[in-house]
This record gives C-alpha cells, structure tokens and sequence, in this order.
C-alpha cells in the first residue's frame, strides 16, 4: 500500500507530502492544477520513464520519495540482493543532465530494476489505456493477462526463437549459382590475402615497440654507454663497480683484527654484487640496440602490411584471425550447402512441429479463457449500469508469430437486439472507460498488486453511470488500495480520503499544493465540482446531501 508521497522540484510543486489511506482515496482540482503531476511522480518512483523537463524552472533537480507499508514478500528482493522489510522506501532523483539515481531501502538499482519491483506494487490506468481497447493488437495481451500464460508463453517464445533462427541460416544458404560462385570468390580472396601475411596474435604490440626502440636507438646507446662507464669505469676514470671491489678487498683484510666490521663488509660486498650485476645487465641491454641496418625498414614494411589488414578485416591482429576464421567458416558452409540444407530443413520440420504444439497448448488456454473473461467482463458491466451488454473474444487462426498463431479481437454489443461489433463501431466514450473498469477489475483479481490508480477514467461518464463507476471503484477499495483522479462529484463524494490540489502564486512563481480535506473541506469542493467557480446554498446543500448518501457524516454527527 502506498502510505507517504514527497515531492521535491516537479513542475508546479515546489514542494509536497501527500498522505494516502487504505481503502478509497480521490484527488481532485481545477484543469492545470497539478493533479497528472501526481501521478508522473508516482510513476517515476515505479520506473518509469522520466524527463528533464519535469524538473521545476530553477532548480538542479527533482526528488520523489514514496512509502509503501504492508508490503508482500516479493521475490523480487531476493533476485536483486536487498533485505526484505514490510515498509519499504523507495527514492528517484532526477538530474537537469539525464542522470536517474533510484534507490529501494537506500541500496542503488537502476531504473530498469526499478520498475520490475514497480510493476508489482501499482496497476495505473489512465485514458491511455481506454484508448487501447480500440486497438485490436492489445487484446490478446488482456486475455493472456487474465489466463496467466506467463510460462506457456515463455515455452512458445523459445520454440518460435528456434524456428526463426533455423529460417534465417537456410536463407543464408539459399542463393543462386551466380551469387554463390561471386561470395565463393570473395571469401577465397580474403582468406588467401590473411593468411599469406602470416599473422600472429598480438605480435603488432611488440614490432611498434621494437620500432621505437630502433627509432631511438642512438639515443639510447649513447646513455646506456654512459651509464656502463660510471658503473664498470673508462680511459679517464673507476667506475662505481672498480672503487666498491676495492672498498670491499680494503675491508676484508681488516677483518683479520677487527671482527665487528663483518656487517659493513657484508653490506659492501652486496652493493658490489648488486653493481656489477646492474652493469651486466646495461651491456646486454646495450648489445640488444645492435641492429642491421635493413631491420627498421622490415618492421616499417610488416606494420604496413598488418595495417593494411586492419583497415579491412579489424581493429588488432586478433580480430583479423577471428575474420579469417568466419570466412573459413562461411566458405565450408557454401561449399558444403546442400548437405547443410538437408539437414537444416529437416531441423526446421522438428522445430516447427514442436512450436506449432506449443502454439495448440497455447490456443487451448486462450479459448478456455476467451468463455470465461466475457462472462466476468458482463457481470462487471451490469455493476456499471450497461445490463444489456454482451462481450465476446473472436479469436482468428494466423501463421507463427512472436505471441502464437491466434489472432483475438473483443467484440461487444451495448444494446439488445444489436449484433456484435469491433469496440470501436460500438462503445462510446463513456461505455468505453466502464468498458475498461470492468476489464481492469477483472484483471485485478488475478493478480497481487494491492495498489490500483484510476487517472480521470470518468471520461464521457456521467448521471446514473457515474453513480455506478463511483460504486464500482468503492467496492474495488474494499480489497485493494484505490487512488482516482477525478472530475466527477459522485465519485468523490464515495471515497475514504479526499485530497484536492490547488494552484496559486506567490513572488511570481506558481505553485501547487496537495490538501486533504475534512467534512467541509469536501463539501465545499463538490460544491464547486458540482457548480463551478460559483459556488451556492443550493450547490453546498446538494454536496452535503451527496457525501451524507455515500456514508459520510460529518464529526459533529
């Protein structure tokens, strides 16, 4: 259940905490005055996508902190390394350069992450979703939805991957003479051309190094001589190696009458050592820099050649040889496509046999689904003052495709005596969002989400109807946690907590403010729903009379 909202830099708010109950709870407001804000907020805590443009004229960035209480023990925790707990925190900062930090219980995850655990904690439905019921497309996602063909799903997808792919390397094979002799030919080309140049892995890293070696050898020469000098001496001087020998000789005579000079020989000595194995080492590194005078000019020639390479087959000799590999590889293939394609194609009849099963399971699922969802879908609607109306799933059978090898459209007749027709010949603007109710209710009961929020679904809705959508979302509340946005006094006047968001200014900026309200607080705000910007005895007794019908008695009662 989601308990505490805080908003910080988001549009008109500046700043907000909105408190929600269990049960039913309605925001409502003029037009602009902030009431989608709240439900952008909402759902950027829930993963989904957020914009720059929500952050408030000014400022680095917007926040949005959201506590959930009673939470189930999701498995999403474990999968994901966090502590379970019954109330949990989740926070989303957004940064005027794109950044998103998201953060569950004060461990960082990513929006993606986010949003798996969102899709468990909140069902959001919004005009947008009525609209996709005039989508045929979408239909078969509500039917799966209610079925639960989850896992069958996921057996189907990969038997129709494998088909797929089975399709796609007889293609490759598939080609005419002409084509297959001119990719022969161009695979040979390029297999020759690599392979006459002989390449070794890596071997590029150590031709430039020795390049800049040689490029630099009479520098390098000349100091590794100077250093020799100094350690192993010249014409003109001892070196450091000469003098220690002779510190060391001096020393070792002496210990003949004074032991306790053993540890400063035995230092001396290992300097000694230390220097003549150092001035060793100089001359081999300096009998290395001797060089013919045609090396350079090979290495220049070999870097060419492996530059050459690169600039057609790949970055480093490594992905050259792995070029050369998959040429081989695809030249074997046509050379040998005709007893690949016996093969493949008998693979391809397995394969297709055994997702067209997993297409009939599938199939068996929906249709079991496709008598049952109509039924529960025209009890919802009797709720939803639309008696008469009936609901079908016209299910089609079509090739393999990503989601099966049926097509299924909802079809609905409104009115007695009218046959059934697509929703969209059919449904009004108001049919449609009870149309939607039901299907979402329906829905709802299937799965474990314990948080439901109803954007402005009351569209085209009003009188008796509204009524009934009122009563409906109500009696949703008793089981699940309700949030609406809505215009409509009849749904308002129903619910457990009332919030109304306003619009002001202040020092030339605009802000907005979430109030709950109390008995007259409601009152007078279904006064003004009811009657607009004049609000009236006559407006205030109707809204009094109204919240006293839903249940709603004032303290003093």
């Amino acid at each position: 259940m989601l308990s505490v909202l805080h908003i910080e830099q988001i549009a008109v708010i500046e700043e907000a905490d909105i408190v929600f109950d269990r049960g039913f709870n309605v925001l409502t407001g003029e037009t602009g005055a902030g009431k989608s804000i709240v439900i952008d907020a909402i759902s950027a805590i829930l993963g989904e996508r957020a914009y720059r443009d929500m952050i408030r004229t000014g400022a680095a960035k917007a926040s949005v902190r959201a506590v959930f209480r009673a939470v189930p023990r999701l498995s999403w925790f474990a999968d994901n390394g966090i502590d379970y707990e019954e109330e949990l925190l989740i926070q989303r900062d957004i940064f005027l350069d794109g950044r998103n930090v998201c953060r569950v219980n004060g461990q960082p995850v990513s929006v993606s992450v986010l949003r798996r655990l969102g899709l468990q904690l909140i069902n959001i439905h919004g005009q947008r979703d009525s609209q996709q019921l005039f989508d045929e497309g979408y239909h078969l996602q509500y039917l799966d939805a209610y079925v639960g063909n989850q896992e069958l799903l996921a057996d189907y997808s990969g038997k129709y991957q494998a088909v797929i792919e089975l399709q796609q390397q007889i293609r490759r094979l598939t080609m005419d003479e002409g084509e297959k002799l001119r990719k022969m030919e161009a695979l040979r080309f390029q297999i020759e051309e690599i392979s006459r140049a002989g390449l070794k892995a890596g071997e590029e890293e150590g031709l430039e190094a020795r390049r800049r070696l040689l490029q630099n050898a009479e520098k390098l020469s000349q100091g590794l001589d100077d250093a020799v000098a100094g350690l192993y001496g010249d014409e003109d001087s001892d070196g450091a190696a000469a003098l220690l020998t002779q510190a060391e000789r001096a020393l070792a005579k002496l210990l003949r009458f004074d032991d306790s000079l053993g540890p400063l020989h035995s230092r001396v000595a290992d300097l000694m050592y230390q220097t003549q194995d150092v001035a060793e080492e100089l001359q081999d590194r300096r009998r290395a820099l001797d060089y013919s005078g045609g090396e350079l000019e090979a290495i220049e020639s070999r870097l060419d050649t492996i530059h050459r390479l690169r600039r057609k087959y790949g970055r480093d000799t490594r992905e050259i040889l792995a070029y050369l590999d998959k040429a081989q590889g695809e030249l074997d293939e046509i050379q040998f496509a005709d007893d690949q394609l016996v093969r493949l194609q008998e693979k391809l009849k397995q394969a297709e046999a055994e997702a067209w099963a997993a297409a009939e399971t599938l199939r068996q699922a929906r249709q079991a689904g496709a008598v049952e969802l109509p039924r529960r879908i025209q009890e919802e609607l009797r709720q939803l003052d639309m008696p008469r109306a009936q609901f079908q799933c016209v299910f089609t059978e079509t090739p393999l495709t990503p989601t099966g090898a049926d097509g299924v459209a909802f079809a609905m007749s409104a009115n007695v005596g009218e046959a059934m027709k697509p929703l969209n010949k059919v449904a009004s603007g108001g049919e449609l969002a009870r149309i939607m109710l039901a299907l979402k209710n329906v829905l709802a009961q299937q799965d474990q989400v314990d948080t439901l929020i109803f954007d402005e679904v009351d569209t085209g809705v009003s009188g008796r109807a509204a009524q009934k959508v009122a009563e409906k979302l109500r009696s949703v509340a008793k089981t699940k946690q309700v949030l609406c946005v809505t215009h409509l006094p009849q749904i308002a006047a129903l619910a457990d907590t009332h919030l109304r968001i306003a619009k002001g200014e202040r020092d030339g900026r605009t802000y907005t403010t979430v109030t709950p309200l109390d008995w007259s607080g409601r009152q007078q705000e279904l006064a003004r729903i009811i009657g607009g910007a004049e609000i009236t005895q006559t407006t205030l007794d109707s809204a009094g009379e109204m919240l006293l019908a839903g249940g709603i008695k004032p303290p003093e009662a």
